[in-house]
């Protein structure tokens, strides 16, 4: 009988934590079936940060690095300059890679180092328990802002894309979501180019997920996945932002 799908030798056996309708679970089978398919899972170290996804040196079948909040592309930093030949990679969420890892992230694009940053921004924090995060949307109800956000006295949402984009050691920038399969499929052809971008020693790369969080939303996962396409695809609209591989095309 021929075998039509497939888990990916990528991820571990270990069950995911996360929320029912949490995204975060379909991400990681992205990031496992893209470096299992570009040959290079034998040789990935991945950074885990803190938040949701803490637990993620449990899921990836590959080398792992805990980091300290937000100091993730840090860390990644030094494992790249000590193995050069290594694919090293970082899965962050909103609050650990554009909060108190700003000065990290930007740094490291500005450097241009040769890693690979996967952003998950799901416009909260999760795992403390739904505070605004840097990404919450104006007008977005959380613990913290339970009138909504406002621009006046908790600032604008950040676009990190858009603001590395304008980096010169940034390689490759893009922005996808995953509330459907079209969208699916499209994440893990974005996600499969940033590492071929750090594998052809590019500079630095980021793909960014707009990702939902029912729990913390107060939403049903399908209301969920129906939010990001009607609210944060508005404010953070998809696509590429940076390419040097097809410029070198």
């Amino acid at each position: 009988m021929a075998v039509v799908f497939q888990k990916t030798k990528g991820l571990t056996d270990t069950p995911f934590h996360y929320c029912p309708g949490c995204t975060h679970g379909i991400v990681h089978r992205l990031v496992a079936e893209a470096m299992e398919e570009l040959g290079v899972l034998d040789k990935a170290i991945g950074v885990a940060p803190v938040g949701c996804a803490v637990f993620a040196y449990e899921y990836f079948n590959c080398d792992m690095q805990e980091a300290a909040h937000g100091r993730a592309p840090a860390v990644a930093t030094g494992i790249k300059r000590v193995h050069p030949d290594k694919i090293v990679f970082t899965y962050q969420g909103d609050g650990d890679l554009a909060a108190i890892g700003t000065a990290e992230t930007v740094h490291a694009a500005a450097r241009g180092e040769n890693i690979t940053v996967i952003f998950i921004n799901n416009a909260i924090y999760g795992m403390t328990g739904g505070q605004m995060a840097p990404t919450s949307l104006i007008g977005q109800e959380t613990l913290t802002t339970p009138y909504g956000r406002k621009p006046e006295t908790n600032g604008y949402p950040i676009k990190m894309c858009e603001m590395l984009s304008t980096l010169e050691g940034a390689a490759y920038i893009e922005r996808v979501s995953v509330y459907d399969v079209k969208h699916v499929l499209n994440a893990k052809k974005a996600i499969k180019n940033a590492f071929k971008a750090q594998i052809n020693k590019k500079g630095f790369s980021m793909i960014e997920v707009l990702s939902s969080c029912p729990t913390n939303w107060g939403m049903s996962p399908n209301e969920a996945l129906k939010w990001i396409k009607d609210k944060m695809e508005q404010y953070y609209p998809l696509g590429v932002y940076k390419n040097t591989l097809e410029e070198e095309k």
